[in-house]
């Protein structure tokens, strides 16, 4: 792995041989999107931007994120591998939240030595790095030093030394919007899938996402727009995707088809464009593919391969991994073939619908109220049921929303037994770092940030060494 490069030496790099001509790379990073896009398929709404860049490139159909929230898959995506592998997979570690106690600074994960995120290796080419409208979302210690460029924090690309390449991040806040999206979308015209009760408050999160995608897919317009005007966008790849579904429960923090398999859109120098594409791929890929188009090296490191190598061979399955989020601990693998997804639930102990923060919002209240009433049918009762199984295995083909699991059927046992190989294969080569309870350290920091709210027993054994409040905490 390359050293950075000094910003003093760029313009000296400038002058090198074929390195003007090598080309940006842009992602568009979308926040709790769900890929509810004409180009997709979509009827409802339509999404003129989106639709126009999916049919300057290719269209992905089989894309999975890493994870069902967003530092997990941020922390997988940015170092091409999955969060598991380096111990970066409990949601929002690596937070200080025990500052000012015995506890400061405990907890804190620090990247192997010869691991580099993205960033850092495209500015050790001598790209210019940006995250704009950003967020870094990262559950190691991260410099934002090392990883962006000088003067990277406005302007996008445009503060770059003249015939600079760049890798750029641009975050659009996608699902949430919330009053920022003009409440456009017929509540009584939205679909409702059969695992939702069909009552108002679901009615009204399912359409304001419509109404966020509609503001969205303007956004996007703008960010093509500037990149025509600025005579970069024929010499830029864009990578279009989302880090996991919309906030709805099951979608959100979960490894159903609504949380993982999302939108993904790419263009650039050289791709044909109207493809359509309906092999597996995974989140992890999107950091070696930005390098190798580039004609750079990807580092041993990433676990991810470039899907647009013309010998690329087809993924024959991609995995995601739910743990900890915020105070609720979880614990549950996915593995999706091209027909069927393997749901491993390790902490079957607890129901899905177990203390979490959506709890005050008025669906939660209202999906908790129904399932109290026993107003629930068995296909809802699959996640919203008081237990869950032990394992889940859904035909995707004939069954997309997931409502029939099929572990226990005699007919599917061949698929099952099967899919149990590949995730116990899965685990031994990567050294899957969740497989064991979360260390006391991380627990102090969140027991600090989350305090009450904790209650599953894995807290336990370490509430008796947390400091009470402050004075001055209480009073807030």
């Amino acid at each position: 792995m390359k050293k950075l490069i000094h910003p003093l030496l760029v313009l000296f790099l400038l002058a090198l041989p074929g390195f003007a001509a090598k080309p940006n790379v842009l992602w568009i990073y979308l926040e709790d999107v769900s890929g509810w896009f004409s180009c997709y398929g979509e009827t409802l709404i339509e999404t003129p931007h989106i639709d126009a860049l999916a049919a300057d490139g290719i269209r992905f159909d089989r894309f999975y994120t890493p994870a069902g929230v967003c530092s997990a898959t941020r922390s997988a995506q940015i170092l091409g591998a999955m969060q598991t592998t380096y111990g970066v997979h409990n949601h929002r570690s690596s937070r200080n939240n025990a500052k000012g106690t015995k506890h400061d600074g405990i907890g804190m994960i620090t990247l192997p030595e010869d691991v580099k995120t993205l960033p850092e290796i495209f500015r050790g080419h001598g790209y210019f790095t940006f995250n704009q409208s950003g967020k870094d979302d990262y559950n190691f210690i991260w410099s934002a030093e090392k990883m962006y460029s000088p003067n990277s924090k406005s302007n996008r690309w445009r503060n770059r030394e003249k015939g600079q390449p760049f890798f750029g991040q641009i975050q659009l806040r996608g699902g949430k919007l919330g009053k920022r999206a003009k409440k456009t979308m017929d509540r009584s015209k939205v679909p409702v899938p059969p695992y939702y009760p069909d009552i108002p408050t679901v009615r009204e999160e399912i359409a304001h996402h419509y109404d966020c995608l509609l503001t969205t897919d303007q956004q996007v317009g703008e960010i093509i727009d500037e990149l025509k005007a600025d005579g970069l966008y024929d010499s830029t790849y864009i990578f279009l995707h989302s880090d996991h579904g919309y906030k709805l429960h099951r979608h959100k923090q979960y490894l159903y088809e609504g949380g993982i398999h999302m939108p993904l859109i790419v263009t650039g120098p050289g791709i044909k464009k109207g493809q359509e594409r309906s092999d597996l791929i995974s989140g992890i890929d999107l950091a070696p593919t930005g390098l190798a188009v580039c004609g750079f090296d990807i580092p041993k490191s990433m676990e991810g391969g470039n899907f647009l190598a013309k010998n690329y061979q087809h993924r024959e399955y991609v995995v995601a991994s739910r743990n900890r989020c915020d105070f609720t601990i979880e614990n549950i693998r996915a593995i999706v073939t091209p027909r069927y997804k393997y749901l491993r639930n390790y902490t079957d102990d607890r129901p899905f619908m177990q203390p979490s923060y959506k709890d005050p919002w008025p669906v939660s209240k209202a999906l908790r109220k129904l399932m109290a009433e026993g107003k629930m049918n068995e296909h809802q009762l699959v996640f919203f049921g008081p237990t869950k199984e032990p394992e889940e295995l859904y035909d995707l083909e004939n069954d997309p929303h997931e409502i029939h699991n099929l572990a226990k059927d005699p007919k599917h046992r061949k698929a099952l037994e099967e899919h149990r190989a590949i995730l116990a294969k899965w685990i031994e080569e990567t050294g899957d770092q969740a497989q064991g309870v979360e260390n006391d350290d991380s627990l102090l920091q969140c027991y600090y940030r989350w305090r009450d709210r904790c209650v599953n027993p894995e807290f336990d054994r370490i509430k008796h060494l947390v400091e009470p409040r402050k004075s001055k905490e209480k009073k807030k």
